[in-house]
Order: C-alpha cells, then structure tokens, then sequence
C-alpha cells in the first residue's frame, strides 16, 4: 500500500486561499478549521535593496521550454505514424510525384545542399509526395554513398520536421536506387 504525503504549511495556506469564498455543498460540512497561519506576505511588500538588485543577487525568473517528444528516426520502408492505408500507397507507387530530383553525378556536399533546398522549397509550396533519384551506386561492393547517406540526412532535424515517410521506389521510378518521400502538410509543422 502507498501511503499519501502530508500537504506542506506552504500547500495548506495556498488550499485555504483557493477555497476561502467555497461554499459547501448541501449536506456537506465545511473544511475543518486548521488553526490558522499568519496571512502570507503580498510579494509586493517585500522590499529588496538596490544594491541587490544591480548587483545581480535576485536572479531573474526564467521562462522554461517544455521539449517535444523526438520524432522516431526515418528509415526507407519503416513509416511509424502513417496510417495503413497511406503506407501502402506510398510503397506501391500509387501517388502522384509532385517533384523530382536527380542526384546523380553530385559530390555529397552539392546532393545534400540540393536535397535540403528541393524538400524545404516543395514543403512550402504544399507538395506533398517527391521523388529523390540516389542512383544505386557503383563499385559492385556495398551500397552507393548517396544511396546511403539520403535517409540518414532527410532525418537531420532541419528537414525531419517535413517529412512524414520515406520508401523505395517502384522499379518504374527507379526501384532501389530512389526513394519516395511524404511531406508532412504545412499546417501540420509546429
């Protein structure tokens, strides 16, 4: 069993402020009378030296950020929080592609600046389905570098707020060496 804490003086002054104009419910007694602490001082009356003050002694109130919970990382053909039905046709090729990018022959440096440009610049112009070209790669070993690096920059944090899903592409798009991309709508973004 658990046993509840004890409300602190500071916590019980507070109730009794909240409460004091309550009036009880019929049939209900009134909140027993605890014997009463002397009133809390208004903030106001307290007086703080100048000296304190220009001093810096006194921090000043500082607004916290409550954090948003992360998005779960991007991987082709992994798509939390897409509904069944919108997976399925993002995976088969069933959108229309809204825009196209071709990365071939870039230097990783040139693909990711244009990766970045082409998403954000469709997201704000509410696209919704793209389709970015890696190419497959050569050298017979492994996976091509853009292939490989594409996910992993589409999750950074200044395009993973845009985009909702990433899949392989369709043979007729390109098939391992594409991927289809789902852009969040912009009234989603926030």
């Amino acid at each position: 069993m658990s046993r509840r804490r004890q409300a602190t003086p500071d916590e019980l002054r507070l109730w009794r402020e909240v409460v004091r104009d309550a009036e009880p419910l019929p049939g209900r007694a009134a909140a027993s009378d605890a014997p009463s602490d002397p009133a809390p001082v208004p903030p106001a009356a307290v007086a703080v030296p100048a000296a304190q003050v220009a001093a810096g002694a006194i921090a000043p109130r500082v607004r916290t950020r409550v954090a948003r919970p992360a998005l779960p990382p991007l991987a082709p053909d992994g798509t939390p929080g897409v509904d069944r039905r919108t997976d399925d046709r993002l995976r088969r090729g069933r959108f229309e592609i809204e825009g196209r990018l071709d990365l071939h022959g870039m230097t990783q440096t040139q693909a990711h600046d244009a990766l970045f440009g082409f998403v954000r610049r469709n997201w704000h112009e509410g696209r919704r389905v793209l389709l970015v070209i890696t190419g497959k790669g050569s050298g017979g070993e492994g996976m091509g570098v853009l292939r490989a690096a594409v996910p992993r920059w589409l999750g950074e944090p200044g395009l993973r707020a845009m985009v909702v899903a990433i899949h392989r592409a369709q043979p007729r798009h390109g098939g391992d060496g594409a991927l289809y991309l789902l852009l969040k709508r912009k009234r989603d973004l926030r």
